[in-house]
């Protein structure tokens, strides 16, 4: 029998000064920017990915997840960072975009 992923309870949607202060950080935005391709990566393949050490991709994990931006989706006994794409894009219209861009990283 094939499980179903679950995904965890997302929190809600905060403001914008709140999505703002997670995305503060270069290394947030990096995560994030990596993340809005839609595949399904660990936090050791993120950490990889974005030349961090694996306790401090972690932690900018837990921040991203616990601004909303993020929920955490299981599959068996791993687990994959998701971005809350569609809420974010109703909520705030214009930012994944920005994002994409590269428009929010500092010169």
């Amino acid at each position: 029998m094939t499980r179903k992923p679950r995904t965890s309870t997302p929190m809600p949607i905060p403001s914008l000064a709140k999505v703002f202060d997670a995305l503060s950080d270069e290394s947030r935005l990096a995560i994030v920017q990596l993340l809005l391709d839609g595949e399904l990566r660990t936090a050791g393949q993120i950490a990889e990915s974005v030349s961090l050490p694996a306790s401090t991709c972690s932690y900018h994990l837990s921040k991203l997840l616990n601004a909303g931006i993020t929920v955490c989706r299981v599959e068996g006994t791993h687990r994959f960072p998701v971005l809350r794409r569609a809420e974010l894009d109703d909520h705030f219209p214009g930012l994944l975009d920005l994002i994409r861009q590269g428009a929010l990283v500092r010169a």
